[in-house]
């Protein structure tokens, strides 16, 4: 897929915690994680098991073989089985859901292609078309059935309009999203990189998830938000194909280590 290769930038971790917003804020997905019981992917615990297992799984959708794409569905899945709704949850969820799954890939999918658009070489219709036809492995990658994918990227325009209007943060979610903003999971480097962290969090959140994270936004912050991501646009496109894809090639590199090594993979 090399049009979505492409669009692999490590720069692009900038918008991470903006982009698990994005998720976070359909209920099902927001609660899943909120109430995950599976302790090894919780980030306030584990925040580096749990940032290398998001970012092997973005790294074997984009750049991997389709063995090495069944192997960690296969791995990610285990860890899935634990993850649904209890009697006591106020929304009912399922890890496993094809639905919530599809929003997920398509929050990614958005993701990527804002990343392109600012730090990637100029994008034809063509080219647009492509990445988005290959974006379809962030969600088959695991559940998520090919047919299921919109068909084209005006199908995928109607589909995300529909589905904003299921976009719906409660208290809970907002304050488990609100201490991802703040890096808190980090406390060491909470401090001094936590109002960084905020701004460039919410530059890159549409603004109806900055309305539903109560994050203020004005022409000052946008012009500034403007500036830095010029400036790390310079500085992305003159790196080297290796240095611009870490650290998605790294989990790569090591994924494919873990498996010559009989290592679980996540």
């Amino acid at each position: 897929m090399p049009e979505l290769e492409d669009a692999v930038i490590g720069a692009g971790l900038l918008a991470g915690t903006a982009n698990v917003i994005m998720q976070l804020s359909r209920p099902g997905v927001g609660y899943g994680v909120a109430e995950s019981r599976v302790d090894s992917g919780n980030v306030f615990k584990h925040p580096v098991k749990r940032t290398r297992t998001t970012l092997t799984y973005l790294a074997v959708a984009t750049l991997g073989t389709d063995e090495e794409r069944r192997a960690y569905r296969r791995e990610v899945n285990r860890q899935h089985a634990q993850v649904h709704s209890t009697d006591s949850s106020p929304v009912e969820y399922n890890a496993f859901d094809e639905d919530l799954q599809l929003w997920v890939a398509a929050c990614l999918y958005k993701g990527f292609e804002d990343i392109y658009t600012l730090f990637g070489k100029p994008m034809d219709s063509e080219t647009a078309e492509a990445i988005y036809q290959s974006s379809a492995a962030f969600g088959t990658t695991l559940q998520v059935r090919q047919e299921s994918w919109p068909a084209d990227r005006t199908a995928f325009a109607e589909y995300w309009e529909k589905s904003l209007d299921r976009v719906d943060l409660d208290d809970r979610v907002r304050a488990y999203l609100t201490d991802l903003v703040e890096l808190r999971f980090l406390p060491p480097i909470a401090r001094p990189f936590a109002s960084l962290h905020r701004f460039v969090t919410t530059g890159f959140l549409p603004p109806r998830f900055r309305e539903e994270m109560r994050l203020p936004w004005s022409h000052r912050h946008q012009r500034r938000f403007d500036a830095l991501m010029r400036a790390v646009a310079v500085v992305v496109r003159v790196s080297p194909k290796p240095l611009r894809r870490f650290p998605y090639n790294l989990c790569l590199w090591d994924l494919r280590r873990r498996v010559a090594a009989g290592r679980p993979l996540v």
